[in-house]
Order: C-alpha cells, then structure tokens, then sequence
C-alpha cells in the first residue's frame, strides 16, 4: 500500500497537462474551503470549481471495483467510508457554492478536460458568483 500515491498519480497528471496545455492555470492538492480538510486534485478558486481524480479501487469504482477477498470486512468497511466522504465533500463545496468535477482514473482525459473547459466558460459567462448544483462525474 506504501505504493499508492495520494497525489500525482498517472490520471491526475495526464488530465493536468491537458488543461495546461489549454492555457489554464489552476492550484494542485489544495483545500477549496479552508474549513473543510479535505484536498482537491485541481482547484479553480476564482471559478470555485474542484476537480477530484478518484481511483478506481479507493473510490468504488461501480466498474471496476473488485472486492478485495483478504480482510474483505475490513476493506467493504473502508471503500464504504470513502464513498461516503465523497458525498459529504460534494454537499459540502456545493452548499458554498461551488462547482464539484469527479473524473475516474480509467475515463479518458482528453474528455475530462473538455468537460472542465467547458464548465468553465459558463461560469465565467454566468460570473463565477452564480450558483451551481451539478456534480459531473
């Protein structure tokens, strides 16, 4: 387990490099609510949008998720927590006005990245005070 990075990973560079490459800048493993500890992989704050890359395994991937057959309570108890944390962090960000991006590590990041162009521009269109709802995955 030592192994598994909590930031950095292949799919969070990939995507990154994308949108760099698209001319945008934006904040690495950062808080978007100071108050709430919990770390986005890219973060927009003047467009108050944040980006989670979830792996597949950590997350519950509904496609590619395997139950892990050694210490299975241990390991249904963990992803369980996770998930749930997810839903709480959406709430959360979305309750302070925030945009919230989920993207799963096996989801093209060419396509992820045009989802993130393009809810950009119409928050940036609709003034990044206006209220969204939607969380994207």
């Amino acid at each position: 387990m030592r192994a598994n990075r909590s930031k950095d990973t292949g799919p969070e560079l990939a995507l990154r490099r994308l949108l760099y490459q698209r001319g945008l800048r934006y904040r690495v493993d950062a808080r978007p609510l100071a108050e709430v500890r919990r770390r986005a992989d890219v973060v927009f704050p003047r467009d108050r949008l944040a980006v989670f890359v979830d792996g597949c395994f950590w997350h519950g991937c509904p496609e590619h998720y395997r139950a892990s057959t050694k210490n299975a309570d241990f390991w249904r108890e963990k992803i369980d927590g996770n998930r749930v944390r997810d839903g709480e962090t959406n709430r959360k960000l979305l309750d302070a006005g925030w945009t919230v991006v989920r993207v799963w590590e096996h989801d093209d990041p060419a396509e992820a990245a045009e989802k993130i162009v393009l809810l950009l521009r119409e928050r940036r269109a609709a003034g990044a005070g206006g209220e969204t709802t939607t969380v994207a995955r």
